[in-house]
C-alpha cells in the first residue's frame, strides 16, 4: 500500500513539472495575423444595424465589455487604448492577459493574450456600408493544453465568438451613441 501511494506521489510530482515545464518554457509569437497553423481558429461575422464608429467603440471600452457580453468576467484595460496597451479579462473559465497590437479607429482592433496552457490571436474589423456594419473577427489558438482538447477548444470559440457577436449587435442596436 505503501509503495502505491509512493508511486502515485511520484506520478503527480512528474505531471506538475511537466506542466510547469510546457508554462515556463513554451514560446509564442505574437503577431498581429492569426496562426494559419494553429490548431484553432475561426472566422466568424456579423451585420450589425449600426455605423461603425458606434460598433468600435463599443469594442474598445474594454472595461465595460462585461455589461453587455455575460461570456466575460472583470475587463480590466491598463491606460489608454492604443497599440501596446494591455488588459486582464475572464472568459471561460481563463484568466486572461492581452496587449493590443492593433487599434485603428473604427475599422480594427486586434490582440493577442497568453492564458494558461493558451495563447490566442484575436483581430476585429469593421466594415461599414449604407450605415451597416459588418463585424468581422477571425482567432486562432495555440498552446499544450489546445492541443491536447483541440476538438473542445475548437467547439468553445466557435459558440464563444458566435454569442460574442450577437452580444455586440443587440448592444449597438439598443444604444444611442
Amino acid at each position: 500500500m505503501k509503495m502505491l501511494v509512493y508511486s502515485f506521489l511520484l506520478l503527480i510530482g512528474l505531471l506538475v513539472i511537466t506542466i510547469i515545464g510546457l508554462e515556463v518554457f513554451t514560446s509564442y509569437t505574437v503577431s498581429e495575423s492569426i496562426n494559419e497553423k494553429a490548431p484553432v481558429k475561426t472566422y466568424q461575422e456579423i451585420t450589425i444595424n449600426a455605423p461603425a464608429q458606434k460598433v468600435y467603440h463599443i469594442m474598445s471600452d474594454i472595461d465595460h465589455w462585461e455589461d453587455w457580453h455575460s461570456d466575460i468576467k472583470d475587463p480590466k484595460l491598463s491606460g489608454p487604448f492604443r497599440k501596446g496597451s494591455s488588459f486582464d479579462w475572464k472568459s471561460g473559465g481563463l484568466t486572461i492577459h492581452s496587449t493590443l497590437h492593433t487599434v485603428l479607429p473604427e475599422h480594427r482592433i486586434g490582440w493577442s493574450g497568453k492564458a494558461f496552457g493558451a495563447f490566442a490571436i484575436h483581430n476585429w474589423s469593421f466594415i461599414e456600408h449604407e450605415g451597416k456594419t459588418t463585424a468581422k473577427v477571425e482567432e486562432s489558438m495555440e498552446g499544450w493544453l489546445v492541443s491536447l482538447l483541440s476538438n473542445t477548444f475548437q467547439k468553445g470559440l466557435e459558440s464563444s465568438l458566435q454569442i460574442w457577436l450577437k452580444n455586440l449587435k443587440v448592444k449597438a442596436e439598443k444604444s444611442k451613441f
